[in-house]
């Protein structure tokens, strides 16, 4: 092996992305409310971005008290090089004004951070804070807390205690055990013995809500039935020995298996339906969330769709005026760097927001233009739009038109809709017409729902009567849809 050294001169060509080009791509991508906590923390971490009010902005000469003002946003290495650089002269003058600012505008009654409240104002936090835990809502009781509760009240061995704690905490979100009994016993270290393991899953399984500790489906929905529900024998029946049939809507089968008649068992199916498949997930908190949208389409005066920015949530910023003035005055080298680098990452953020405001505006105007159709008449008349087709009309690329729509919200004549309900592919009907998949599915629902449910269209014959609309589909394409529309095949969908 023969190794040496050499220099080559090589050209390359590197595509680099400037830190000011990263930041207009982050702030175009973030959504309303992202955008809002992002400017709330830029604004405390940097000084020299400020909120645009109606007051007029201070004026004046700020050598002396400012100086004072930004030495308290400096870094501490930064503070201690000005006073080196400044000397031992009139030192203790500047510490007596300083001493005196603080004094007029720190109120008496305040303390710094440094010393300790009296006694009555520590008593009185501690009153407030105890009246504010006092009035909090309690948080609502989960699932394995409320089992806990109740198998406390049964009388058993300390191991069959023991065991039910940890079976309860085992159980899923559903109410279900996650594993096998045996499987949780090996886990459980052998301490208890699996008649020990069943009698405190018998005991967990007469617990409120119905159906809890269940090892699957068939079980959890058998513990459910009690002598006192109708039809309790024929569902217990139908649960325990005919499921898969009741699965596949093998109603004749299931008659000649057990005798009852087809009414019986219908009547059956509507019982089972009031049982509860997963009790475990009453006690699930779902929060809802909010949708703010970014932008709202309106009706002009000539009755052309046009595009509004909502930004009243958005604060109006600019670059205090102050420490432009300080920079201006020629302060140490130090503070100057200090300062300049915190205005122009001010600048930057507000160029940002601008130009996010511009892009923003742009791309949804050129969809709007796109689907008026569907403003007007509805989603049924919504036409194939691909993001390549916007980025062309806008003179931008593809990818910020993708960054553009991500997770934005439109506030609508027909409601709210993400941005990217606009966009997807469609096909081409048999007079060469466009259409998108959404109309596609919609006639496929539709076709379903006014079919003759004693007997059902089959996927072959769906794609037969599409094509008499003049969607030409293949079975494939057509099986895929009704099973995105939670459509049961054929022979689940049969009426009896």
């Amino acid at each position: 092996m023969h190794l040496n050294f050499s220099q080559q001169m090589r050209l390359s060509q590197q595509m680099k992305l400037a830190p000011r080009m990263i930041q207009s791509m982050e702030i175009l991508q973030l959504p309303l409310m992202a955008l809002q906590e992002r400017i709330e923390q830029e604004m405390l971490e940097n000084i020299a971005l400020e909120k645009a009010t109606d007051e007029p902005e201070e004026t004046g000469d700020f050598a002396a008290e400012d100086n004072g003002a930004a030495e308290e946003n400096l870094p501490t290495g930064e503070v201690e090089q000005r006073e080196l650089n400044a000397g031992n002269e009139d030192n203790n003058a500047s510490d007596f004004e300083r001493l005196a600012e603080l004094s007029q505008d720190w109120p008496e009654d305040n303390y710094t951070s440094g010393s300790k409240p009296s006694g009555n104002q520590q008593e009185d936090a501690e009153d407030r804070q105890h009246d504010l835990m006092a009035n909090a809502e309690n948080p609502p009781q989960t699932l394995h807390e409320s089992l806990m509760d109740q198998f406390h009240y049964f009388d058993c061995a300390p191991a069959v205690r023991a065991f039910g704690e940890y079976l309860i905490q085992n159980l899923n979100h559903n109410g279900w055990l996650q594993s096998s009994l045996p499987e949780i016993v090996q886990v459980y270290g052998g301490t208890v013995s699996l008649p020990e393991a069943e009698e405190a899953l018998r005991l967990i399984q007469r617990l409120d809500p119905p159906g809890v500790g269940a090892r699957d489906l068939k079980e959890c929905l058998l513990l459910q039935i009690t002598p006192h529900t109708p039809l309790h024998s024929i569902l217990v029946t139908l649960i325990g020995s005919h499921w898969e049939d009741l699965l596949n809507n093998r109603l004749p089968q299931i008659e000649r298996k057990t005798g009852y008649s087809i009414d019986d068992i219908k009547a059956a199916m509507e019982e089972l339906k009031h049982l509860n498949f997963a009790p475990g997930r009453g006690f699930e908190q779902v929060q809802t969330q909010s949708v703010t949208p970014d932008l709202a389409v309106e009706q002009n005066e000539h009755g052309a769709y046009v595009v509004r920015l909502i930004d009243e949530y958005i604060p109006q910023l600019r670059i205090s005026r102050r420490y432009v003035q300080m920079l201006e005055g020629n302060p140490d080298a130090a503070t100057k760097e200090f300062i300049r680098r915190k205005i122009e990452s001010a600048r930057w953020l507000i160029e940002s927001i601008e130009q996010r405001y511009n892009t923003l505006k742009r791309v949804a105007q050129a969809i709007v233009d796109k689907q008026i159709d569907f403003l007007e008449n509805g989603p049924e008349h919504i036409v194939p739009l691909k993001m390549q087709q916007i980025a062309d009309v806008v003179g931008v690329h593809v990818t910020t038109v993708s960054r553009a729509v991500d997770g934005k919200h439109i506030a609508t004549p027909r409601g709210i809709f993400p941005l990217k309900r606009f966009f997807g592919g469609g096909t081409t009907t048999a007079e060469g017409e466009e259409v998108a998949w959404d109309i596609v599915r919609l006639k496929l629902k539709e076709l379903v729902d006014n079919e003759d449910k004693s007997d059902p269209l089959s996927d072959d014959a769906l794609v037969d009567e599409m094509a008499k609309l003049g969607y030409t589909l293949a079975r494939r394409t057509v099986t895929k849809y009704r099973k995105a529309l939670n459509i049961p095949s054929s022979r689940q969908r049969k009426q009896f």
